[in-house]
């Protein structure tokens, strides 16, 4: 097998110097083969000069949170009347959430403009060798011949109105990945909820959540180069809205086991979000706004019978510069990190660190397209990319989301 690496990126400073390596996906500490996560970003400290705070929409000044959760993160010392004052920037071990109900995420309004998103996914993670995984214990297929990523056709919103990208800051800067709008049983045509890899959203056994986690559908819709990026506007880089996770949940396992190399806790690298506007949304879901949603099938069938596989994702670690929306279809075939793990899918596929998290669309169970797995390792030659297989592990965190604001 070849060496391996994560699917994102992460950067040091806007001088940062780009450097050669393949697939991963959220903050150069996050999941995959040769698994990772993280970002790609500017971790500009001036980036963010005066924003201001707050979970309710329209970004009032006063950061509304829960009191159970207050309490928590008082626990932490961590005070939320100088967390919108740049206090997030604190990623003292002890002030890092890892648990799963201290998730946390107040609005900073204004924090995601057009330039810390362009500069948010340059510099892609560190590589790793294969010696660092696991042997393949379980049923693995054949080593997929490489797919050439193609880019999806412009705007991105009439091609695959459910694709977005995935912002978040993580203590090595700002981060990126890729997600999609899913369906909400609770709410039918009315979904808030992003699916997205693990790594996306939380570091893993030596981490914990990342912060000003955001979503944005059809991010650079009209496929502007990174040039033209430069003077875009928001509604240019982000058509439909920044929406901020207000929840995220992924498995026990990642947060247990997830580590940037070696693929620990690669079978379970999912999450879901539910995401609120950081501006008023006239009301509508994000559902509504973009105009649809992909059911999520957690019975997909078997590999044999899957013709082909479609990932998406915004891939930032070079050649590719993460503005611009790719796509591989490729028929999937198995593998098995270890065998007591659930054995992943893996097709051919040349897209790199910031495709993490991104989509998996195939025919499912119902005979309709369907998210069956996203994206969460692979190569650092960056030839194939393998996602996890979704069973109840993944359908109890959806369905828990989706329960925790169905009475909203």
């Amino acid at each position: 097998m070849r060496p391996i690496r994560p699917l994102s990126t992460v950067q040091r400073g806007r001088s940062a110097r780009r450097r050669t390596s393949p697939v991963a996906a959220a903050l150069a500490i996050g999941a995959a083969l040769a698994l990772t996560a993280t970002a790609c970003g500017p971790g500009d400290d001036n980036a963010d000069s005066k924003p201001t705070a707050s979970a309710a929409q329209g970004g009032s000044d006063k950061i509304q949170i829960p009191d159970d959760i207050k309490d928590r993160l008082k626990e932490h010392g961590i005070d939320l009347d100088k967390w919108k004052n740049g206090e997030w920037k604190n990623w003292d071990k002890d002030k890092w959430l890892r648990e799963a109900q201290d998730y946390v995420n107040p609005i900073i309004d204004g924090l995601w403009d057009p330039d810390r998103m362009r500069d948010a996914d340059k510099n892609p993670d560190n590589e790793v060798d294969d010696n660092d995984i696991s042997g393949d214990q379980g049923v693995t297929d054949p080593t997929p011949q490489p797919v050439k990523a193609a880019a999806v056709g412009t705007p991105y919103h009439d091609s695959a109105p459910y694709a977005g990208k995935l912002f978040f800051d993580g203590p090595e800067g700002s981060m990126v990945c890729s997600a999609t709008v899913v369906t909400d049983p609770a709410h039918p045509g009315k979904s808030n909820m992003v699916w997205t890899a693990g790594h996306c959203v939380h570091a893993g056994k030596n981490g914990g959540w990342y912060r000003n986690i955001a979503f944005v559908p059809s991010y650079n819709n009209a496929g502007l180069s990174d040039e033209q990026l430069k003077t875009a506007t928001k509604e240019e880089v982000a058509p439909y809205g920044v929406w901020w996770g207000a929840w995220a949940q992924t498995s026990d396992q990642w947060i247990e086991q997830g580590g940037p190399t070696g693929g620990q806790g690669a079978p379970y690298d999912f999450a879901v979000i539910q995401v609120t506007p950081e501006k008023g949304s006239e009301g509508k879901s994000l559902e509504e706004a973009v105009g649809t949603a992909v059911p999520v099938d957690f019975n997909a069938p078997a590999v044999p019978k899957i013709a082909t596989m479609t990932a998406k994702g915004y891939p930032a670690a070079p050649p590719y510069d993460g503005q611009t929306l790719y796509q591989c279809a490729d028929k999937p075939g198995r593998l098995s990190l270890a065998k007591a793990e659930p054995t992943m899918y893996r097709i051919g596929c040349t897209m790199t660190g910031g495709s993490s998290g991104g989509g998996w669309i195939a025919q499912g169970s119902s005979g309709k397209p369907s998210l069956v797995s996203n994206t969460s390792i692979g190569p650092v030659t960056a030839g194939w990319l393998a996602g996890p297989r979704l069973g109840k592990e993944a359908k109890g965190i959806y369905d828990a989301v989706s329960k925790k604001y169905a009475g909203q």
